[in-house]
């Protein structure tokens, strides 16, 4: 086993306390999935079921856990959730199937539930058979062990090259009630989500119905696992759910995501999962600085979004960042082979507030030691303006060092 990655410089400096959301509880235990004597295996128990939605990955080649979720979740209720780390059951054929099947069945029968309301996820070696067996046998012990209050233990449990667990809560109205939403991500490399994030787990106290809640999500997810990219490769087991234990008292239940009532917890869910998807970023195997990506002025949203992921994308950029090089040509070449309408003549490029960029030309008072005193920053903005229309969009990435490199030649060791 490779021995653990040193925290990112660019961590957290300190946690905020997750309150314990009525009807969830959390536990945690070494299963022996792939390394012994490490804690891999969360369970999230619902006391009553709880409603569902969830996003996944859109790889070709995806998990067998994957391909599980997606098939129970016509049924809109959990009543636990299973996460395994060490091993992603991905491009395992039949084997990985039997293994989610053996777990659903061994979990329904240990709560009292029926399989379609268990939900699993993996994440981990790809190509590796999954032991299902391991994880059948110790979902008694969690079980008899949840807790509310273990919700960080759970957030530990599925890390692999993460450095830090990835955790958020808000407090917001739902009418004239006070609901709690929590939430969890894993993910350090292959992040490039499309409509899905790396695993990523959120739990709410509010009543909202499963199809409500689906539409949330699913709009939500483009405006913050859908804007960023670590490395600008897509996971085959990309994950996220939200569950609503409806217990939070006095909320009245929420049946359609446009209910007025639902205005607040829309704009915190939001927040809540941007805050999670930078949290990702900002432990991208190896990083030392975190970058947002501004596109402005260009023909459509979608085309600004386009261009924002070139940039963002592009190992040239990248290695820039790593290297607190200004070097805007970079930024030029990947707006120019992103397949959106530009014009060179157009084209404005700002490094902060600093513009070295303008008009297709080198900014007349570009000052090099300012631009390269603003590059060591752990925190860099990169702006294009294309000015021909009213498109843009953010997104966010890291910049790409020799770290990155090491730890993905290890990964497997």
């Amino acid at each position: 086993m490779a021995a653990p990655a040193p925290l990112s410089p660019l961590a957290p400096k300190k946690y905020p306390a997750l309150p314990p959301i009525g009807g969830v509880r959390f536990a945690t235990v070494a299963a022996g999935v792939r390394y012994a004597g490490r804690t891999d295996v969360m369970m999230a128990l619902f006391d009553e079921p709880a409603a569902v939605a969830g996003v996944f990955t859109r790889s070709k080649c995806p998990s067998a856990p994957v391909d599980w979720c997606r098939a129970q979740l016509k049924g809109g209720k959990a009543r636990a959730l299973i996460v395994n780390s060490g091993n992603a059951n991905a491009f395992t054929g039949h084997a990985g199937i039997t293994a989610v099947e053996l777990v659903a069945e061994a979990a329904a029968k240990t709560i009292g539930a029926t399989p379609n309301e268990i939900f699993m996820a993996s994440t981990g070696v790809i190509g590796e058979p999954l032991d299902g067996s391991r994880i059948a046998r110790v979902l008694g012990e969690l079980a008899s062990g949840a807790k509310a209050d273990r919700l960080m233990d759970a957030a530990k449990a599925i890390m692999t090259t993460d450095t830090y667990p990835k955790i958020a809560t808000a407090r917001v109205k739902l009418g004239e009630a006070d609901v709690t939403i929590n939430g969890i991500a894993k993910g350090a490399g292959m992040i490039a989500p499309d409509m899905a994030t790396m695993l990523s787990y959120v739990f709410t106290d509010a009543p909202i119905a499963s199809g409500a809640l689906q539409t949330m999500l699913s709009m939500s997810v483009e405006r913050s696992f859908n804007a960023i990219t670590v490395d600008s490769d897509t996971s085959t087991s990309d994950t996220l759910m939200i569950f609503a234990t409806g217990a939070a008292k006095g909320a009245r239940p929420v049946e359609d995501a446009a209910d007025p009532r639902a205005a607040a917890f829309r704009r915190a869910l939001d927040k809540l999962l941007r805050n999670l998807a930078q949290q990702v970023v900002r432990d991208g195997e190896g990083a030392r600085k975190f970058v947002e990506v501004n596109v402005e002025g260009a023909a459509t949203r979608k085309a600004a979004k386009r261009i924002a992921m070139s940039i963002a994308n592009s190992p040239l950029v990248k290695t820039a960042c790593a290297g607190e090089d200004a070097n805007w040509g970079r930024v030029v070449m990947a707006v120019g082979k992103a397949g959106e309408k530009a014009e060179r003549d157009k084209l404005d490029i700002w490094f902060g507030k600093i513009r070295v960029a303008h008009q297709g030309l080198r900014d007349p008072a570009y000052d090099e030691a300012a631009a390269s005193a603003y590059m060591k920053r752990d925190t860099i903005a990169i702006t294009a303006d294309l000015g021909i229309g009213r498109g843009r969009a953010t997104v966010w990435t890291c910049d790409l060092t020799k770290e990155y490199v090491a730890i993905n030649g290890d990964y497997r060791s």
